[in-house]
């Protein structure tokens, strides 16, 4: 039996890789198509949630910053105005003994105490002489800390830090997908901001960032999605795949219809994916990538806020005085992710717990944190006490006082937050992805694809965007398969001047 309707290419998602592939398609006016989603909204893992009080919260840490020039004319196409958007400098610290370090902390030992200084001098001195004379590569992301940083700055900050950001041991790691995420240390400049007591500029490809003005970084994909023909979206029950026959090509979705297909172009994750396909044997090698879950906690408070917190945007936490890795002041980021000062919201109660002096309704001004804790089976947490146990947390941290008033609160989790780069990830991915391609199956994205070195939204959008020039056009996925290529700055930039062809009737490749 025929599917319901028939399409060339068949996009499962509407987040940023799938929007990337429906914008591409729209373009090229090639190949018929059709883009679903099981939300309601666009957006994916890089969707905002809005409280009942008005504070806005992306799904964990969200800047726009981009390797490629296809990424930020879509983006501007969606959102054109200049009031649009905000930009921003990074002001980045790493909480640290009582101490604001300013990010990235190897490149500012600098402020930590004497003591520390000493120890992590110490270490960045033997690693240096270790990597002088080292003839392989390090064999896990453990060993690759400290061949770069040393044994100080290792247990001061890396170790600690990466065990609550993804929820499994740096052994047990693997370092292929660093690229320009970790910054590599001048031992001799360090020396020099030792001695002198300078610290280190800002540094990564995100020291700029935009962040748009209202609507949260959800607002942008929204927009995107809005640039689409309507009669090629389908969202909600019309959208949620609850079978994938491969060998027929046909999508069934939980309203009973069916869409048939000649290419699938697939951002769920992989291993969700597989399982709908009821392929057993390539269930079992997904069992072999590992994830964690990330819980999502805002906090919104009364009163301005704080000279301590200043103009900071986001900030590390390596120390088990929090169970968060990382704190963002969303409210920096945009007015509008908050409610107008003359709001009126009674207080829920005070950051110590008790009840505040008076529940009536008052106006602001208001302030907000956005708080990430990562969950996993070698990282448990403790999720009925998390709300109570991060607001402790940020009264250790210093980031706000036992008496200040608490308006609102959020909590969500997300069972797939990050796609842990193990030590065995690499071997699943060169079996598990071209074996669906050979399906005609383009399995991309954060999780569809699960390499988080190319995780970013410009990278998702772009893995996107690649995997519809290789299914018309024949073109290479630089994205997925040469990461270091498309995030080494000079490539970056050659990129950033790369305009895409376009065509009003291209053949569908087979």
């Amino acid at each position: 039996m025929g599917a319901d309707t028939q399409v060339d290419v068949l996009v499962i998602g509407m987040g940023p890789t799938g929007l990337g592939a429906a914008k591409r398609l729209n373009q090229i006016n090639g190949p018929s198509w059709l883009i679903v989603d099981s939300g309601e909204k666009a957006g994916g893992l890089a969707s905002t949630d809005i409280t009942p009080e008005g504070f806005l919260y992306d799904v964990g840490g969200h800047v726009i910053f981009s390797h490629y020039k296809y990424f930020d004319d879509c983006i501007d196409e969606a959102l054109p105005k200049e009031d649009d958007w905000y930009t921003h400098q990074r002001i980045s610290y790493v909480r640290y003994k009582g101490v604001w370090v300013p990010y990235p902390f190897q490149n500012n030992i600098s402020v930590l105490p004497k003591e520390d200084q000493v120890k992590c001098m110490e270490g960045l001195i033997d690693a240096a002489l270790v990597a002088r004379v080292a003839n392989e590569k390090p064999k896990d992301f453990d060993e690759w800390i400290l061949r770069m940083t040393g044994k100080g700055v290792a247990d001061a900050f890396m170790r600690p830090y990466n065990y609550k950001v993804w929820a499994v041991p740096t052994t047990k790691m693997q370092c292929q997908w660093l690229g320009e995420r970790v910054a590599a240390p001048d031992v001799k400049t360090l020396m020099t901001n030792v001695i002198l007591g300078k610290v280190a500029g800002n540094w990564g490809p995100n020291a700029t960032f935009r962040f748009p003005a209202r609507d949260g970084t959800g607002g942008i994909w929204i927009a995107v999605a809005d640039t689409l023909p309507k009669e090629k979206k389908r969202f909600g029950k019309q959208g949620e795949v609850t079978k994938v026959d491969a060998e027929n090509k046909i999508v069934t979705f939980a309203d009973g219809s069916t869409v048939g297909y000649n290419k699938l172009i697939n951002t769920m994750a992989v291993d969700h994916l597989v399982e709908k396909m009821g392929n057993q044997e390539l269930v079992t090698l997904s069992k072999g990538l590992y994830y964690s879950t990330t819980h999502v906690i805002g906090v919104g408070l009364r009163g301005g806020r704080p000279d301590r917190i200043g103009d900071k945007c986001w900030l590390y936490f390596p120390e088990d005085n929090c169970p968060f890795y990382r704190a963002t002041i969303f409210s920096n980021y945009s007015p509008y992710n908050q409610p107008e000062d003359g709001a009126k919201l009674p207080t829920l109660y005070l950051a110590n717990g008790t009840k505040a002096a008076s529940t009536d309704a008052k106006e602001g001004p208001y302030w907000s944190i956005m708080l990430e804790v990562s969950q996993s089976t070698m990282k448990p947490v403790d999720v009925d006490n998390l709300l109570k146990d991060c607001i402790q947390g940020l009264i250790n941290t210093d980031m706000i006082r036992a008496e200040d008033e608490i308006v609102s609160t959020y909590h969500r989790a997300f069972d797939h937050g990050y796609p842990t780069p193990t030590l065995e990830r690499e071997g699943v991915l060169k079996e598990l992805l071209p074996k669906l391609q050979d399906m005609d199956i383009y399995s991309r994205g954060r999780f569809g694809s699960w390499r988080y070195e190319v995780g970013n939204q410009d990278h998702s959008f772009m893995l996107g965007v690649e995997a519809v020039d290789a299914i018309a056009l024949g073109g290479v996925e630089l994205t997925l398969n040469y990461p270091d290529f498309v995030n080494t700055r000079k490539n970056t930039e050659r990129r950033l001047n790369q305009t895409f062809a376009t065509s009003k009737d291209l053949p569908l490749r087979n």
